[in-house]
């Protein structure tokens, strides 16, 4: 049954004890960044902290030291990335590389891609985006067109990737594409690593309601991929995929994105606030505290090397729905206005949190696609 795999899950000492040394790494690293910079959370960009970061060991902290690793626990990385996002430290440079992209390296990829790659990635100098979601194809990923040709050496590459977080930054991409033309819809697909300043590709960057690019639209255009940039087998993309899409829907970025506005709420309303905002915040809090326990669970279960693909959904769907609701609540709570034209760190945050929320269900698979996975993890399609 599902509830078993959300048994309650305890950090060992190890994890403990190294709160406190990310604690004060990050009260000095971070110093001079203000409340509202720290709203952007995981989407903050930063290379100069994540090389910082790097020389503590703490990007691929879970990867064998012969990979650059640090050979530790994935409770220990948990607590990393939770004092990480709860600080709200910039870390996007390497956050797609070192909570996915490199552990499917290490689970599929060829020695060759291990030693090439992976200590890169842990010295903060690699930086990694995802290609799966196309234009006209909404969360629909069986539903890939972008082609990878049988060629001498290796493959070419046409088509385009969507909402594409951090191309325009990035050194590579891992893309999902049709290698077998004419294949049923699941079937046929591939991972390949695409170096992102390759000629033939065109990076557009998308502007979002907050004023930002973090999204990209990518097009290949004749692009070459070598034949020793072919991650796992030939045509097991989908299986793949999936596996990969668990790192990215169990961590704590799943709950802890608008915890910079919690905070500023909390500081807003003051040390005596009336009954309704004591409630309010409570039962977010509660939430909190729940979601945790089940993330930190998929971390045991990641540290016994399973693969929770449907308990991760689970944290995904329950989590972004509770990210979504605070600024709501935010709003419903006080009188003070969002505005980025203040110099108050609560309405600033209100403002930003508000702007970017709608975006929580859609990064990482829809909630309805999300439910899907739940459905068909529990028996019911």
């Amino acid at each position: 049954m599902l509830s078993q795999s959300f048994k309650p899950c305890e950090l060992p000492p190890s994890a403990q004890e190294l709160r406190a040394e990310v604690r004060d790494f990050l009260a000095e690293a971070l110093r001079e960044y203000s409340r509202a910079d720290r709203a952007y959370s995981w989407m903050g960009f930063d290379a100069r902290f994540t090389r910082q970061l790097a020389a503590r060991g703490w990007i691929g902290m879970t990867w064998p030291a012969q990979y650059g690793g640090g050979g530790r626990t994935a409770f220990e990385r948990y607590v990393v990335v939770e004092e990480l996002l709860a600080c709200g430290a910039p870390v996007l440079a390497h956050w797609t590389a070192d909570r996915q992209s490199g552990p499917l390296i290490l689970k599929v990829g060829t020695e060759e891609q291990k030693q090439r790659f992976l200590p890169a990635i842990c010295r903060g100098e690699s930086y990694f985006c995802i290609g799966m979601s196309e234009p006209d194809s909404g969360s629909d990923l069986a539903a890939t067109r972008t082609r990878a040709d049988r060629v001498p050496g290796g493959w070419r590459v046409n088509g385009a990737k969507l909402w594409t977080t951090n191309a325009h930054r990035c050194h590579w991409m891992i893309a999902l594409v049709r290698t077998t033309p004419g294949a049923e819809k699941h079937q046929g697909l591939s991972q390949v690593i695409i170096d992102l300043h390759a000629q033939g590709v065109t990076i557009r960057p998308i502007r979002d309601l907050a004023g930002e690019s973090h999204f990209n639209e990518v097009v290949f255009d004749d692009v070459f991929v070598p034949d020793d940039q072919l991650v796992g087998t030939e045509g097991n993309g989908w299986q793949q995929v999936m596996s990969e899409l668990a790192f990215e829907r169990s961590g704590p970025e799943r709950y802890l994105s608008s915890i910079a506005l919690l905070a500023e709420l909390i500081r807003a309303v003051g040390r005596h606030p009336g009954e309704r905002v004591r409630v309010a915040v409570g039962r977010m809090v509660a939430q909190i505290v729940v979601l945790r326990q089940m993330s930190l669970s998929i971390a045991g279960l990641l540290e016994r090397g399973q693969d929770p693909l449907v308990e991760a959904a689970c944290v995904k769907d329950l989590g972004t729905g509770l990210e979504q609701l605070i600024p709501e609540l935010a709003h419903a709570l006080t009188d003070l206005p969002p505005s980025l034209q203040t110099d108050g760190d609560y309405q600033r945050v209100l403002a930003y949190v508000t702007q970017v929320a709608p975006s929580f269900s859609l990064r990482g698979g829809t909630r309805e696609i999300i439910r899907g996975i739940i459905a068909r993890g529990l028996g019911l399609r």
